[in-house]
C-alpha cells in the first residue's frame, strides 16, 4: 500500500479541503494516509482510518514560521512516504528539501497568496503592496523546486503554469454526500436567506443587513459563521434592518443543512476586491448543491456561472437597494424561483461537486507515483 503523507502547520486537521476532500479522496483510493499538523491537539488515528501526527501549537506567528514548520518536516521525513503535500506556502523551502531528496513532492495553492495580502485590511496599504510583492518573489523562486502544483482555481493554474510545467487545478467543490439536501416537493419556504462563511465587511454583510431594511417583504436573513473580527457585529447592530438577523454563530454541517432546507434563497454577494475576482466560493456551490437559488455579486466569473447554470440572479454587492430587489423578486416568485434552486441543483451535480474534481487528484497521485 502506498503511503501519502500530507502537512501543514498553519490549517486543522479537519480542514475541510485538507481532510474532508482529498484525505478521504485518498484514503477511499486505497492509500495509506497521514497528515502532520502544529494545532495542538494530540496525536490520533480518526474512524476513518486516517492517522493525525502533532507537531504542536505555536505560541505565535513567528514561532509557527521558525519553529512549527520546521518541526512538521523533520515528522515528515520520518514517514517515508511515497508522496508527500503540503498546504502553506511557508513550507515551501521544506518542500523544496523533500524534493531534493529525490521525494514526489506536491504544492497545494488554495488561494492567490499575492493577491490575498492586498486584501489584508489590517496591513497599511503601502505595507499591503511590498508584502505582496515579496510573496509572488517568494513563491515563484520556490514553486519550481517541486514535483507538482494543485491550484485551487485556473487563474491560480494558470499564473504557475508559467513557471512550472506540471500544474492541475482541484477546484474546492462542494461534497455531494455532505452538502446535497433533498428540495421539498412542493415551492414553500420560509420568508428566510440565509450566508453561510465568515461574516466581514469585505464579505458584504453590511450592505446585505442594510437591503433587509428596503425589502417590500418581511424577510428574515440568517448569519451562520464567526464574525472577523468580533467587533464587527457590534458595529452591525447599528446597522437598519438588523432587527430582521438571525445571529446563528458558527454551524455544523446538520445546522447548516437545516438552514438551507428552509430558506428560498442563498447569499454570496461579496464585494469585488482583487481576491475575490477570480475566486470560486464555496458557499455558492454549497447553496446550488441544497437545490436553492443563489443571490451573488455580479463579479464577471461568479455572473459566467449563475447565468450558465440559470441557478440564480446577480447583483451590484455595493447596492443594498439591488440586492432587495433581488430578494423580493425570488420570494414573490416561488416557482421561479424553484426551478433556478433545481438548475443549480442539476449543475452541482454535473460540474460542481468535488467528486468531479477528486479526479484531477487522484490522475495526479497515479502519474507521481509511477
Amino acid at each position: 500500500m502506498k503511503k501519502i503523507c500530507h502537512m501543514s502547520s498553519v490549517h486543522p486537521r479537519f480542514d475541510t479541503r485538507i481532510y474532508h476532500k482529498e484525505l478521504m479522496s485518498l484514503k477511499k483510493a486505497g492509500y495509506q494516509v497521514v497528515l502532520i499538523v502544529a494545532d495542538g491537539n494530540g496525536n490520533e488515528t480518526t474512524a476513518d482510518g486516517i492517522e493525525i501526527l502533532d507537531a504542536g501549537k505555536p505560541s505565535g506567528r513567528v514561532s509557527r514560521i521558525q519553529k512549527s514548520r520546521k518541526t512538521v518536516y523533520k515528522m515528515a521525513l520520518q514517514q517515508h512516504a511515497d508522496v508527500y503535500h503540503f498546504h502553506d506556502p511557508e513550507m515551501l523551502p521544506y518542500g523544496a528539501k523533500l524534493f531534493r531528496k529525490n521525494n514526489p513532492v506536491v504544492y497545494d495553492a488554495h488561494e492567490d497568496l499575492p493577491r490575498q495580502i492586498l486584501s489584508k485590511y489590517w496591513i497599511n496599504k503601502p505595507l499591503r503592496k511590498f508584502l505582496s510583492f515579496l510573496s509572488e518573489k517568494f513563491e515563484n523562486y520556490h514553486c519550481k523546486r517541486v514535483s507538482h502544483i494543485i491550484t485551487a482555481t485556473d487563474f491560480i493554474r494558470d499564473r504557475f503554469k508559467k513557471l512550472h510545467p506540471g500544474v492541475s487545478t482541484v477546484e474546492n467543490y462542494p461534497v455531494l454526500s455532505d452538502s446535497l439536501i433533498e428540495s421539498k416537493t412542493d415551492t414553500s419556504k420560509a420568508s428566510e436567506i440565509s450566508y453561510v462563511g465568515a461574516i466581514a465587511q469585505v464579505r458584504g454583510i453590511s450592505e446585505l443587513v442594510k437591503a433587509l431594511a428596503h425589502c417590500r417583504n418581511d424577510i428574515r436573513l440568517n448569519l451562520a459563521g464567526n464574525f472577523s473580527p468580533p467587533e464587527y457585529q457590534d458595529e452591525l447592530r447599528e446597522t437598519e434592518g438588523w432587527r430582521k438577523v438571525n445571529v446563528i454563530g458558527f454551524a455544523d454541517r446538520q445546522k447548516v443543512r437545516e438552514l438551507l432546507q428552509r430558506s428560498f434563497a442563498g447569499m454570496v454577494t461579496l464585494h469585488p476586491i482583487i481576491n475575490y475576482r477570480d475566486a470560486l466560493p464555496v458557499k455558492m456551490f454549497e447553496y446550488m448543491a441544497a437545490g436553492i437559488p443563489v443571490i451573488s455579486s455580479d463579479i464577471p466569473l461568479w455572473k459566467e456561472i449563475v447565468d450558465d447554470a440559470k441557478c440564480g440572479l446577480c447583483v451590484d454587492p455595493l447596492d443594498p437597494v439591488k440586492i432587495a430587489e433581488a430578494i423580493d423578486y425570488l420570494y414573490e416568485h416561488p416557482a421561479e424561483s424553484r426551478q433556478m434552486g433545481l438548475s443549480g441543483q442539476k449543475a452541482a451535480m454535473e460540474k460542481y461537486s468535488w467528486e468531479q474534481a477528486e479526479k484531477t487528484l487522484l490522475n495526479v497521485y497515479v502519474d507521481l507515483i509511477n
